[in-house]
């Protein structure tokens, strides 16, 4: 198991509230803690000692034997189940409980043959759903090795890239922006070093960390200034720290297993969950009624017993555990063929439901190859001096260097710049919003400043043009604003450079000296809009998504590639104006806008939650730290595979390829998979309302049982087979033109109008086969014995085989809001399993089985009144399903 499913089963599968109580309970009370404790109130050089590691970190030898002691650093919960924890898992399902009950019940009365074709039933629905979820887990597993989070670490004197799961006691680890704690860690150095540990308290605020050792004995684990916890992130600055504890002697690991690992319930889990429980309560109600009804009409109340039993089964929707798996497996495999990773199940139905998708333009719209453009003075004249500070900046800083930075060391006519040295660092923050690096340079300690615009110019009092200084006034800074403004409406973002001297003997900075700055220049940065984000954007437009661009960067750059790639621009909002607003205010300018600039990572998460609190199902696509907040906020999160740890662990879904028209696939497969499901769901629904009507109907109204308990389950069983194409069955691009959301208010809609339909037909056939082909004779006193054995076989015979066509029947009726058939084919799958299924039950009466499920040979001319009934009831169905469809939608 790589790093990458560790972390994902730290978050998506154990809730946050279990974490948060556990750690405050939590005290020193275990031999790990105890010693990070001891480590976090000695000095740096007493824990290199203790841990028997030094500034060169461990050599290969020592990483061998620790490795051997300790293991790898992973946590014992995420390892997947065993098969037969697995198999327990799926027995479970409360619509398994009931067919295991019944299995039971039926063994213990002696009626074997039901036992046999009940636990059919269940090896059918456990069997498919395993077997095709490990499939998926599998291709998932194959993609998943790809993404793996990795840690830097000094071995043998050298930074190294290493698996977090590599990682053992004593090694010493770099840390920065956007880095996952990969271990409990006691910090040796740090710098303006802030952690977020809101995975383990709950408190949304980055807490600052130091190197000093912490002497108040009073403080308790996660109070420890110098000491960083598995599961918490990085949110600014940089630090070096050594590992103590890894893998289940973490604190977290410590917690995580004394907790139920349960995942938060989705609205799709829930949607299940409800109908479920809606069948088994319907259930319920029938099988007593039927129990009833036929105990006192018959005077049999064992054989009562087990036909209710029986019915019970046949009201069951026992598949549905394995149709709905079936569904989501086989949209990760599709997804997986594709470079899509999906690390939750469940996300792909919420795929299909997203109607806002939620997205920065870099990557996205763009080409993510950011190129420097432009280096220029505060006058637009291109100036190597601008470049040169810009470099000197971007090569000192320690902290993650992103692409504009990339960029900039390009240029590497000024390496021979870099022969001065680094006196200190003020890390980028969300804040601030720049940073800054001081250097030896000419003498001088220079304080080089680099940032968003308008964060800058609140720093700088002055500006240089050539060697010349002058006061940076009210008035010049709207005019040299327009510069920048220019740059932007033509594509460019802009970073601005500003400088300050200070004398040598300075060595210690703080954000106190961003002040007072000599505004230099701008670096201009161009990011070419991608050639196939304009179709991507008509497809998803087509598919009733809307598209907003949330983004850092400002308003007017955001515009331009909005313009190129063909995204209608109909109001913009930015971060400052959405601060000022009243909660209506802003709630109703995040649903009008179509950009949302300059936002922090906070309002990020903020707008994601108002366009959920309006109704809408939220994508939200990101792979930068700032996008965390957001990830784990929206419905479905969506990363890629070269984003930062933090925003890899917070996502669902992670890309390979970093596309709109990947996206565009996935929502595709969310809603064909969710259309499958429901056709399932209506199928099962609608034939178990008008079953209620007939079963109730024939038990009241004949002498004896319209059918044996036996031959219902078979019955039942042959209808769950000729299901099992569902998942592989085609889908009308009506079906999937539209976010699909789940309501059980329509299928229950459903369910009342389109059930009694069959019941109708039902009773057709009891007409039939008591009038036409003369079953009335079990009531004749002239009748022998056998003949009227024969009268109720070849009543019940000639109802089970209609029911059963019928049955088949309406799931090419349902599956489409089009013509069957003739518009709209089932898949090759899906025929071949219903056609089997047709073949079987004409076939039975004939067969030597006929006897043993208590059957007759039905007279040919049967089959002529069959096929009439068959061609009105499909006539119907479909009149009155296209009918519905018109009136509630649905389709």
């Amino acid at each position: 198991m790589n790093a990458f499913i560790m972390f994902r089963t730290f978050y998506n599968k154990i809730p946050y509230s279990n974490i948060r109580t556990a750690a405050k309970e939590s005290h020193a009370n275990t031999e790990n803690e105890k010693l990070l404790l001891e480590l976090c109130r000695s000095t740096v050089n007493q824990v290199l000692q203790m841990l028997g590691s030094g500034s060169d970190g461990l050599d290969d030898a020592q990483v061998n034997k620790k490795t051997t002691k300790f293991g790898k650093n992973e946590i014992s919960l995420a390892k997947r189940p065993s098969f037969l924890q697995d198999i327990g898992h799926r027995l479970s399902s409360p619509l398994i409980i009931q067919l295991l009950l019944i299995a039971i019940v039926s063994a213990a009365i002696g009626e074997l043959k039901s036992t046999a074709i009940v636990s059919a039933m269940i090896v059918l629905s456990i069997g498919i759903s395993y077997v095709l979820d490990k499939r998926s887990r599998n291709a998932v597993d194959s993609l998943g090795k790809r993404v793996q989070s990795h840690a830097i670490v000094i071995r043998n004197g050298k930074e190294l890239e290493i698996s977090l799961v590599n990682l053992v006691p004593g090694d010493i680890v770099q840390l920065q922006a956007g880095s996952l704690i990969p271990a409990d860690l006691r910090l040796i150095s740090a710098k303006d070093f802030f952690v977020s540990q809101a995975s383990l308290t709950g408190e949304t605020m980055p807490v600052e960390k130091n190197a000093h050792p912490c002497i108040d004995e009073n403080l308790s684990i996660l109070e420890l200034s110098n000491a960083c916890f598995q599961g918490s992130s990085v949110s600014s600055g940089s630090a070096r720290a050594i590992v103590v504890n890894t893998g289940s002697r973490t604190f977290f690991g410590a917690i995580a297993e004394r907790l139920n690992q349960q995942r938060d319930e989705t609205s799709f889990d829930r949607g299940i969950r409800s109908f479920t429980w809606l069948m088994i309560k319907f259930m319920v109600i029938m099988v007593s009624a039927v129990f009833m009804i036929v105990g006192f009409s018959k005077g049999n109340w064992l054989e009562a017993l087990f036909f209710s039993l029986s019915v019970a089964v046949g009201l069951t929707p026992e598949m549905l555990p394995m149709i709905v798996t079936a569904n989501l497996a086989k949209g990760a495999l599709t997804m997986a063929k594709k470079k899509v990773i999906v690390k939750n199940l469940s996300a792909i139905q919420n795929f299909g439901a997203i109607d806002i998708l939620c997205t920065d333009k870099t990557g996205t719209l763009t080409q993510d190859c950011v190129l420097l453009k432009l280096a220029v003075d505060v006058m637009g004249v291109e100036s190597e001096n601008v470049l040169r500070y810009a470099y000197l900046n971007s090569f000192f800083q320690t902290g993650l260097r992103n692409l504009l930075d990339r960029a900039v060391l390009e240029h590497q006519e000024f390496a021979v710049d870099v022969n001065c040295t680094l006196v200190d660092e003020l890390p980028f923050d969300f804040q601030r919003r720049r940073m800054s690096v001081v250097v030896a340079y000419e003498a001088d300690h220079v304080l080089i400043c680099k940032g968003a615009v308008e964060e800058i110019y609140s720093s700088c009092d002055r500006y240089q043009i050539d060697d010349e200084v002058y006061p940076l006034i009210g008035m010049i800074k709207d005019d040299l604003f327009e510069e920048v403004a220019n740059l932007n409406s033509n594509g460019y973002r802009v970073l601005a450079i500003a400088y300050n001297e200070f004398p040598p003997d300075k060595t210690h900075f703080s954000h106190e000296e961003e002040k007072n700055l000599i505004l230099l220049g701008y670096i201009a940065f161009l990011d070419p809009p991608k050639d196939s984000t304009a179709q991507a954007l008509i497809c998803m437009k087509e598919a009733g998504v809307r598209v907003k661009i949330l983004t850092g960067d400002n308003a007017l750059v955001t515009r331009k590639i909005c313009r190129d790639v063909g995204l209608a621009v109909n109001m913009a909002a930015t971060g400052d104006e959405l601060v000022k607003m009243r909660s209506d205010e802003f709630d109703r300018s995040v649903a009008e806008a179509d950009i949302l600039a300059k936002l922090s990572p906070m309002q990020k998460e903020q707008v994601v939650q108002s366009l959920k609190k309006n109704g809408h199902v939220v994508g939200y696509m990101g792979d930068g730290i700032n996008d965390a907040p957001a990830l784990r906020a929206a419905d479905v999160g969506i990363s890629v595979d070269t984003a930062v740890d933090v925003a890899k662990e917070s996502a669902d879904i992670i890309l390979l390829e970093k596309s709109l028209l990947v996206l565009n696939d996935g929502i595709m497969e969310g809603r064909r998979v969710f259309a499958n499901i429901i056709k399932y769901i209506r199928m099962g629904a609608s034939s178990n309302f008008g079953n209620m009507f007939s079963v109730i109907g024939a038990s009241y109204l004949l002498p004896f049982l319209p059918m044996l308990p036996i031959q219902i389950l078979l019955n039942n069983l042959l209808y769950d087979f000729s299901q099992t194409g569902i998942p592989a069955d085609r889908v009308d691009e009506e079906q999937i033109a539209k976010p699909r959301k789940w309501d059980i208010g329509n299928i229950k809609w459903f369910m009342t109008f389109i059930g009694p339909i069959s019941s109708i037909f039902d009773y057709a056939t009891f007409a039939l086969m008591w009038f036409v082909f003369n079953c009335r004779s079990f009531l004749d006193l002239t009748v022998s014995s056998a003949g009227k054995t024969y009268a109720v076989q070849l009543f019940q015979t000639g109802w089970f085989v209609e029911s059963l066509l019928t049955q088949t029947l309406i799931v090419h009726i349902i599956r489409t809001g089009k013509i069957p058939f003739l518009q709209s084919r089932a898949s090759p799958s899906l025929l071949l399993t219903t056609l089997t299924v047709i073949a079987v039950a004409v076939w039975l009466p004939y067969s030597p089985f006929a006897s043993l499920f208590g059957m007759v040979p039905l007279p040919l001319s049967y089959f002529i009144w069959i096929a009439g009934f068959l061609l009105s009831y499909g006539l119907i169905g479909h009149i009155v399903k296209s009918w519905f469809f018109n009136r509630f939608g649905g389709n």
